[in-house]
């Protein structure tokens, strides 16, 4: 015996929908979308803040490093 197949999955869906009734099923649905939804959400914004923070520390390293040309100029002139 394996997976259903077509007619036994419309039977299935059938109990389902008298068991549990349309308006409920479509609450739940409802609320698994609104909640991959708001996964969908968390990660990228972890990637924005991935981002963000590389992007700080790429500035950070170029100014640092304007910073020691600029004093090794200094340095030569006196």
């Amino acid at each position: 015996m394996g997976l259903p197949t077509g007619w036994e999955w419309i039977i299935i869906l059938i109990i389902v929908v008298l068991v549990f009734g349309v308006g409920r099923i479509s609450k739940i649905s409802g609320e698994i979308g609104s909640s991959i939804r708001a996964f969908r959400e968390g990660v990228q914004g972890d990637q924005k803040d991935k981002k963000a923070a590389e992007e700080k520390k790429l500035l950070e390293e170029k100014r640092l490093a304007e910073e020691k040309r600029l004093t090794e100029e200094i340095k030569k002139e006196s």
